[in-house]
């Protein structure tokens, strides 16, 4: 499933940057905490990649239903 956003334009006396915003439902998807580091990757097709510099706490955990056998 996508997610469209816009890239914003910051133009300030000394310099120009581009903002790309991720979606809250996508942030907290993800888990992702305010101030964390990622680096952008540009992929050979074009894609614009995100990648972690470090591995996130989990604090969702999946559960798998326990089958129980009938003695």
């Amino acid at each position: 499933m996508g997610h469209k956003t816009k890239v914003q334009s910051i133009k300030r006396k000394n310099s120009e940057q581009f903002y790309i915003n991720f979606p809250m439902a996508l942030a907290h998807a993800l888990e992702f905490e305010a101030g964390e580091e990622v680096e952008w990757i540009v992929a050979e097709d074009g894609q614009l990649l995100v990648q972690r510099l470090s591995s996130p706490k989990r604090t969702a955990v999946k559960k798998t239903p326990v089958i129980r056998q009938k003695e």
